[in-house]
C-alpha cells in the first residue's frame, strides 16, 4: 500500500513545504555566509571558544521511540547552524534517561560536576524533570526541557519548550464535549505525567459539560510500564455506550494501545488522544492501525510559515522525506533559544548569564508559530491544533484539520 520510494512516500503538503523551504534556505545562504553569526549578536559572534551542552533523552526504556527525535531535532539545528550556538562551537554531551527519574540522576550529576555543562537540554519523561531539575537548579545551570512538564515548585532555572502536561487534554476537552455527542471513555498510564495529562482533559471536558463513560465516572489508569496488552481494558469500552475514546500514551505504550484498539471490539469507537500517540517513529511503528486517530497538538508539519518551511525542509532532506515530529521541533526550538540566549550573554557566557538571557528573550519565531514563555510558569503561551492521522498523498501523516485554543499561563 505504501510506496518504497522515499520521494513518493512524502505527503503532498510536505513535498510542497520542502520545496519552498529549500528555496528559502538557498536565498538565505545567498544573503549571508554565516546565518548563525548573524543571529548571534555582536559579542558572541566573535567567540570561537567551545561550550558544552548536555542533552538528556530516552535512548532506552519505555520512551525509546521518542528519545531519538528529541536528540535529532537538536542535532539538526546545530548541523544547519555551523555547529555553533551564540557564536561558540558546541560539544554536545548526550546522556540516556532510560525510564526516567532516578535512572537519570547519575547522568545529570556527571554533566553538572564533571563535564561542567553550560546548560542542559532535552528530558522526555516527567519523572526525570522531578529528579534532574533540583540538581541543576542547585548548580545554577539552566534546563531547557523538550518533554512534557509537570508542576514544579522552583522554575527559576527551568525553561520548557513543549507544554504543561495538562495542556494537550485541556485543549481537546471542550472540543470533544461540544462535538462527540455523548460520553467519552478515558485511558491513561498510572504515573505522574499520565495523571497530569488526563486531568487536563477531564477538567476541561467536565467544565464544558462532558460526561465520562468509565465506571464510576473516573478515568481508567493502566499499570506503567508493565502494560503491553491493552485488549482487556479496551474490552470494557463497547458496553458502556461510549461515543469516543480519549487517551494519553507515548512510546511503546502508544504503539501497543493503537494496535490493540484497531483489532478490538472498540475499533469502531473513534479514538482521540494527546498528539504523542502518533508522533515520529511511533506513527511509523503503528502503521495503518493509526489511520483516523484525531489528536491535540501544538505543532503540525503543514503549518505554512517561513520558520516551519525551513525546519521541515531540513528534516525531510536529512531523514529521507519523513514527516518531522513535534518532539524534534521542541528540540529545534531548544537549540534556537539557547543560540539566542548564549549570544545575548556575551563573549564569555556563564550558566547564570544564559539563564538571565533566556528570561529576557520575548517572542520566539518557531516552526509551530510565534510563542513566548510565560513569566510565571516558564512554559510557552501557544496555539493548539486539531489533527487527524490520514493519508496525504501515499503517506500516513498528521494533518491539521482545525485550531483548538491558545493555552499558557
Amino acid at each position: 500500500m505504501f510506496s518504497s520510494s522515499p520521494a513518493s512516500r512524502r505527503p503532498r503538503r510536505l513535498r510542497a513545504i520542502m520545496a519552498i523551504g529549500a528555496v528559502t534556505a538557498l536565498a538565505a545562504a545567498g544573503c549571508s555566509s554565516d546565518k548563525s553569526s548573524k543571529s548571534s549578536g555582536s559579542g558572541a559572534a566573535k567567540g570561537d571558544s567551545q561550550i558544552t551542552i548536555g542533552l538528556i533523552t530516552a535512548l532506552s526504556g519505555s520512551n525509546k521511540a521518542l528519545g531519538p527525535d528529541h536528540l535529532n531535532g537538536f542535532k539538526l539545528y546545530l548541523e544547519t547552524h555551523g555547529n555553533k550556538l551564540g557564536g561558540h562551537d558546541v560539544k554536545l554531551d548526550v546522556g540516556d534517561e532510560a525510564d526516567g527519574g532516578a535512572a537519570a540522576v547519575p547522568v545529570a550529576n556527571k554533566m553538572l560536576k564533571e563535564d561542567k555543562v553550560l546548560a542542559i537540554a532535552g528530558i522526555v519523561a516527567t519523572p526525570t524533570i522531578n529528579a534532574v531539575v533540583p540538581l541543576a537548579t542547585a548548580a545554577g545551570v539552566p534546563v531547557v526541557n523538550t518533554g512534557g512538564r509537570p508542576t514544579v515548585k522552583d522554575v527559576s532555572h527551568l525553561w520548557t519548550m513543549s507544554f504543561m502536561s495538562t495542556d494537550p487534554g485541556g485543549a481537546m476537552g471542550p472540543y470533544m464535549a461540544q462535538n462527540v455527542g455523548g460520553p467519552v471513555y478515558v485511558f491513561g498510564p498510572d504515573y505522574q505525567g499520565g495523571y497530569d495529562q488526563i486531568r487536563g482533559f477531564t477538567d476541561s471536558f467536565a467544565k464544558a459539560g462532558g460526561k465520562l463513560a468509565n465506571d464510576g465516572g473516573k478515568p481508567a489508569f493502566t499499570p506503567f510500564p508493565t502494560t503491553t496488552d491493552f485488549t482487556p481494558f479496551l474490552a470494557k469500552v463497547k458496553a458502556t455506550g461510549a461515543k469516543a475514546i480519549y487517551c494519553f500514551y507515548t512510546g511503546s505504550s502508544a504503539i501497543a494501545f493503537v494496535k490493540n484498539w484497531a483489532q478490538s471490539d472498540a475499533k469502531d469507537v473513534p479514538l482521540y488522544a494527546a498528539g504523542f500517540i502518533t508522533e515520529g517513529g511511533t506513527l511509523k511503528a503503528e502503521g495503518p492501525a493509526a489511520a483516523g486517530i484525531i489528536t491535540s497538538m501544538n505543532y503540525s508539519p503543514d503549518i505554512p510559515s517561513a520558520a516551519n518551511r525551513t525546519f521541515v525542509s531540513a528534516w525531510m532532506q536529512k531523514y529521507n522525506g519523513e514527516q518531522p515530529p513535534a518532539t524534534a521541533m521542541y528540540s529545534w526550538d531548544a537549540a534556537s533559544v539557547l543560540d539566542q540566549a548564549i549570544a545575548k550573554a556575551g563573549p564569555n557566557p556563564t550558566s547564570a548569564s544564559v539563564n538571565e538571557a533566556i528570561k529576557a528573550l520575548g517572542q520566539i519565531d518557531s516552526p509551530r508559530g510565534p510563542w513566548q514563555l510565560s513569566a510565571d510558569t516558564h512554559v510557552p503561551i501557544q496555539k493548539w491544533y486539531l489533527r487527524k492521522t490520514q493519508l496525504d498523498g501515499t503517506a500516513l501523516a498528521n494533518v491539521k484539520i482545525g485550531d483548538l485554543a491558545t493555552i499558557g499561563s
